[in-house]
């Protein structure tokens, strides 16, 4: 598949993350294209404009908007990074996008703000509520997705949190929506962190937006939770995609010893671990946060136990890519004898990939729809 995007702005080479060898997947959609071609040939924002993109997948309109030396904010590790790459990768100064987290603060007014509709109806919200106190009665502001990811609810919630909506025609499946900011507007806080109490346990666990199944322990998680083991030889632990760090909070209440890693892409993933284990723990407990690609940087043969849940999705494409990449991280930083647990979608034939990475796999655990296997490092 081609990696070079072609819109009004000019070409760029575009490439994902995580990288694969044969990569499939475009690091752009017609969403990105169709905003981009309408900004550069309808709109024509000034040079001088305030620029914000918020949700760039890939950096694809960071790269493309560079000239106008946007903000860029996003919930993503990968995002962020990719963006800085694909900067490079087309000979643009990093400092041309300035990279915030989707819990850093906003400063000052913006003139022109695109966002990309996220696959979380709740993590928009929440952007919209903090992008508030930054708009003008003047602002631009554009959302842009595929037809599918646009449901009434996020016109609902545009005129709700910003104002007055009108479409574009939809073009390769991609729509824009054009919002007026309503000085008038009474947006209240945000409702966000959510809270509630981990069943069986006194432990109040809090959730930013973006947190997977924020509102109550979803089924998956439940199921893995009756299963893990009590590790009181362990020294260090990972909850490797930890989402709101339950998986790390029971397993450092099962193996006390150990120093628990909480390992996510998400900043808001990060941020809720911590928050979490924080309030279990206070300074009982030595746990480390980490915001980045897996394992990346981890130090090889350095932990005795993983536990993952990984994602089988990335944004809105499905797809085992990310939950590969994080068995072969797994691989290189179990130490001999250590073990990686994983739970899945009965479907999704992991234990393939672990007994080709691991040599063997042995199952702890199934029922009618998960499945939990275990992987030994014999290097």
């Amino acid at each position: 598949m081609t990696d070079c995007l072609t819109v009004a702005q000019g070409e760029f080479k575009l490439n994902r993350l995580p990288k694969r060898p044969r990569e499939l997947l475009r690091a752009w959609d017609a969403a990105d294209e169709y905003l981009l071609d309408t900004v550069a040939e309808q709109l024509k924002p000034p040079s001088t404009a305030r620029m914000l993109i918020v949700n760039d997948s890939f950096g694809a309109m960071a790269v493309a908007l560079s000239s106008f030396r946007p903000y860029a904010v996003s919930d993503s590790y990968l995002s962020q990074q990719s963006t800085r790459l694909n900067l490079v990768t087309n000979n643009l100064p990093e400092r041309s996008v300035s990279l915030l987290s989707s819990l850093d603060p906003l400063e000052g007014l913006f003139d022109w703000v695109l966002i990309k509709v996220p696959k979380t109806l709740a993590l928009l919200e929440d952007e919209l509520i903090r992008l508030h106190p930054h708009l003008t009665p003047t602002t631009q502001v554009i959302v842009a997705g595929m037809i599918k990811t646009l449901p009434s609810s996020v016109w609902k919630l545009l005129e709700r949190l910003v104002g007055p909506t009108t479409t574009s025609l939809a073009r390769k499946k991609a729509r824009l929506i054009f919002a007026t900011p309503d000085a008038g507007l009474l947006v209240p806080p945000s409702p966000y962190p959510v809270s509630y109490r981990l069943e069986n346990t006194e432990y109040l666990i809090s959730n930013h937006a973006n947190v997977f199944s924020r509102d109550s322990l979803d089924i998956g998680t439940r199921f893995f939770l009756q299963h893990l083991p009590s590790r009181r030889d362990a020294c260090d632990i990972i909850d490797l995609g930890c989402g709101n760090g339950v998986v790390g909070l029971i397993a450092a209440e099962r193996s006390p010893a150990a120093t628990m890693h909480f390992v996510d892409e998400s900043f808001m993933a990060v941020a809720s671990a911590r928050d979490n284990f924080q309030r279990a723990f206070g300074e009982r407990r030595e746990a480390i946060f980490r915001v980045g690609d897996g394992l990346m940087e981890v130090e090889s043969e350095s932990v005795d136990l993983i536990l993952c849940n990984p994602p089988f999705h990335q944004q809105n494409t499905v797809g085992d890519q990310i939950a590969v990449s994080l068995f072969k991280q797994s691989q290189r930083v179990l130490r001999k004898g250590g073990e990686l647990w994983v739970i899945g979608n009965r479907h999704l034939d992991y234990h393939s990939t672990l007994n080709r990475l691991f040599g063997s796999h042995s199952v702890i655990a199934s029922n009618s729809k998960f499945i939990i296997v275990k992987a030994v490092s014999v290097k």
